[in-house]
């Protein structure tokens, strides 16, 4: 299967094919048509199976449509849950690439440094919000985040979250959240704390889980396959 044939838009193919990407992962594959079918849904994913681009392209399609013009009012149409900064950071950066030729705009906001411009930038609007729980439930506290306009949900990392004690902010965060919102969860693993968070919170979702070691083979031969293919006119037997 190539990305053409998961039916997006032409301003994210641009994207993806600068960023050299020709075919979805095996989670890009089984996420991203779920998504785009609104579906809810619950994803068993590594890190390094390409699970980021498997939640952020289908949902910059589904709100392209729904921010238009650079002109718009801007609101918080996508909420993205993380445990870490660097997560953060890197979705952050996935949201900027995946939809740099649409009008969508992304904000990064965690703890550990000064508040200031992360408010001034909320002050003017954005579409996606990527957080760490506490500062998220910290600048929603004093009236600087309104989530009444969202239509997406994410929890990236859940087990994480989970290990790291964030798991009861977690649950604030989803309940000041519209209750016709789409909600994905993605984890690495599937502890019990993690299934009746999905069991609670979830709409009837999806629920697929990728094998470890299957993930891993098709992404080494993708990367392979690549790797050959950008060695100009010189092939190896392996």
């Amino acid at each position: 299967m190539t990305f053409k044939e998961l039916h997006l838009i032409n301003n994210i193919q641009q994207a993806l094919l600068e960023e050299g990407y020709e075919n979805p992962t095996p989670i890009q594959e089984q996420a991203i048509p779920e998504i785009l079918a609104e579906h809810d849904l619950v994803a068993c994913a590594q890190t390094g199976t390409g699970k980021t681009a498997a939640f952020a392209i289908p949902v910059i399609q589904l709100i392209h449509k729904i921010v238009g013009s650079g002109t718009k009012v801007k609101k918080i149409r996508t909420l993205v849950i993380t445990p870490t900064r660097e997560l953060a950071i890197q979705i952050g950066e996935s949201f900027n690439t995946y939809g740099k030729y649409t009008n969508i705009k992304t904000l990064v906001i965690f703890g550990g440094v000064n508040q200031v411009p992360q408010v001034a930038v909320l002050k003017k609007g954005v579409d996606v919000l990527v957080a760490t729980p506490g500062r998220l439930l910290d600048l929603y506290k004093q009236g600087f985040i309104d989530l009444n306009h969202m239509h997406h949900l994410i929890l990236d990392e859940a087990d994480q979250m989970l290990d790291m004690g964030f798991i009861n902010d977690v649950k604030k965060i989803i309940k000041l959240t519209p209750n016709n919102r789409q909600t994905l969860l993605f984890s690495a693993t599937m502890p019990i704390a993690i299934r009746e968070l999905a069991d609670s919170f979830l709409n009837k979702p999806n629920m697929f889980q990728l094998p470890l070691f299957q993930a891993r083979l098709k992404m080494l031969h993708k990367r392979f396959i690549l790797w050959i293919s950008q060695i100009k006119g010189i092939y190896y037997i392996i």
